[in-house]
């Protein structure tokens, strides 16, 4: 049966006015989410990443603007809400956000418990019996040990690892139909990573949620996402499902991206790095963005912005490179045969664990 689309958005453009100048952070963005999907946002910083997610829940600076294109979250048109007033019954309630720093969504001065039990109160009407109640249970749910104890404690006395499961259990007291998670586990040691990763998997499942996960981190993509948007100065220039973006990437921003993983890289020799810098946004850009960086450009990619090129039926990417008259090339050398260093890696890194379904081509990339 074909999903629902929770939220979808059409050629939206966000401005910024920054000493009386106008920076466009995002150009021309089409996305659509359906329930209960994990979609990666991925790209590198000030590429548009948060600005994108922040316009789902009203939550853009006071000098940023929507400029063009609409928002809608089922039926509503969340771009013609102007008010905190009219986002009331969206932010929280319906679209929640876990920050990548959960020091700053936590009130330092105020415990752990009544933190929850307060968006508890608003947004589920209980009383304050019953929301401590439930929030004592979702403190267990989220892997917080003595709960009841630990209910009349503050944000200090909490690790970084524990702080961040508090404001996951915060946005779910909220009982949202989406979860933005943005960058939720940056500032994490790698152990605490995975079981942050673990248990937002876990939740959605049994929440039923739909989540968009916004990151750097092509390791946590493979891990958590079904599906993944790749962002380039402040555009989306190829979408598709995991296996379609790891296996079969078409833009050559994607595979300068897929080329910098870590785990790629040969001992004694350079970790690749992505050359040059993204364009300034508060210039006008004349055709494909990427192309001063793009060892692949051709002529019309300094002259003439590409379409977004249908790839499949799941898969899109924009680049000059699908169109058939362009020449044909080889993805680098480093990401070709991708899904064989990966299993190989995998094999070497923890092969007690290995199974052979994982080596199926197509199959949901192994966690990396």
């Amino acid at each position: 049966m074909e999903k629902e689309t929770v939220l979808s958005v059409e050629n939206l453009s966000v401005g910024f006015t920054v000493r009386n100048r106008e920076l466009k952070a995002i150009r021309n963005v089409s996305l659509e989410i359906k329930e209960q999907e994990t979609l990666a946002i991925v790209g590198e910083s000030g590429s548009g990443k948060s600005v994108l997610t922040k316009t789902f829940t009203g939550m853009l600076e006071q000098n940023g603007h929507i400029t063009n294109g609409t928002i809608r979250y089922h039926d509503k048109v969340l771009s013609d809400l102007t008010k905190d007033k009219q986002w009331e019954g969206i932010r929280g309630k319906e679209i929640a956000t876990i920050f990548q720093d959960p020091m700053t969504s936590l009130n330092p001065i105020k415990t752990i418990g009544s933190q929850i039990s307060e968006v508890i109160i608003k947004h589920q009407g209980k009383d304050k019996k019953e929301a401590r109640k439930m929030a004592i249970e979702l403190m267990k749910r989220t892997g917080i040990p003595d709960a009841e104890k630990r209910y009349d404690e503050y944000p200090f006395q909490y690790s970084g690892g524990m702080r961040q499961r508090m404001v996951i259990a915060i946005a779910l007291a909220c009982r949202p139909k989406v979860l933005i998670c943005d960058e939720p586990t940056t500032a994490l040691d790698v152990t605490i990573q995975a079981q942050i990763l673990d248990l937002i998997r876990e939740l959605q499942e049994e929440y039923k949620f739909t989540t968009i996960f916004i990151t750097h981190d092509l390791g946590v993509v493979a891990a958590i996402a079904d599906k993944v948007a790749v962002m380039y100065s402040g555009q989306i220039i190829e979408t598709g499902t995991v296996e379609d973006i790891f296996y079969n990437a078409k833009h050559p921003y994607t595979w300068a991206l897929l080329s910098s993983l870590p785990q790629l890289s040969q001992k004694g020799s350079e970790l690749y790095s992505v050359p040059g810098t993204p364009p300034s946004l508060y210039k006008d850009i004349a055709g494909d963005a990427f192309a001063p960086r793009n060892p692949y450009a051709m002529e019309i990619d300094f002259k003439q912005e590409p379409p977004m090129f249908q790839v499949s039926e799941t898969h899109f990417a924009k680049t000059w490179l699908m169109d058939p008259r362009a020449p044909k090339v080889e993805k680098p050398a480093a990401i070709q045969g991708l899904h064989e260093k990966l299993v190989a890696l995998q094999e070497e890194i923890a092969p007690e664990d290995y199974e052979a379904k994982d080596l199926e081509e197509g199959g949901q990339p192994i966690g990396i």
